[in-house]
């Protein structure tokens, strides 16, 4: 199983250095559109390689999706918490109940006793 997850790792860095390579011509990508570019002082167009433009969005979109699951599974996370700290509450409790003694009585003659 390591070694088929190497030659996967291997074929998709030939694969991103061939797009690279393929793709090294200088483009320029504007920012915002002609028309709302005077109302902001920053600049609006960056020069750069295509590759840049085309790996930038391939991480942008797998930050958004991971936000967007990470937001999503909100409610299962939040139940899963609120279920693990109930357990814990029940295993203290039965702790505590398991360390009540009878004074060496057997447990069913103790409660007995105490209901007469």
């Amino acid at each position: 199983m390591r070694y088929i997850r190497y030659v996967f790792l291997i074929l998709l860095a030939v694969v991103l250095v061939t797009v690279a390579m393929a793709n090294r011509a200088s483009v320029t990508l504007n920012l915002l559109p002609d028309a709302l570019a005077g109302f902001v002082p920053l600049p609006n167009a960056l020069d750069l390689p295509m590759f840049v433009i085309i790996f930038g969005g391939i991480v942008a979109g797998l930050l958004i999706g991971f936000v967007w699951e990470w937001f999503r599974e909100h409610k299962g996370r939040a139940e899963g918490a609120r279920a693990r700290r109930e357990v814990n509450n029940l295993e203290r409790e039965v702790k505590r109940l398991k360390g009540d003694t009878v004074d060496g009585k057997d447990e069913i003659l103790a409660l007995l006793d105490k209901t007469a």
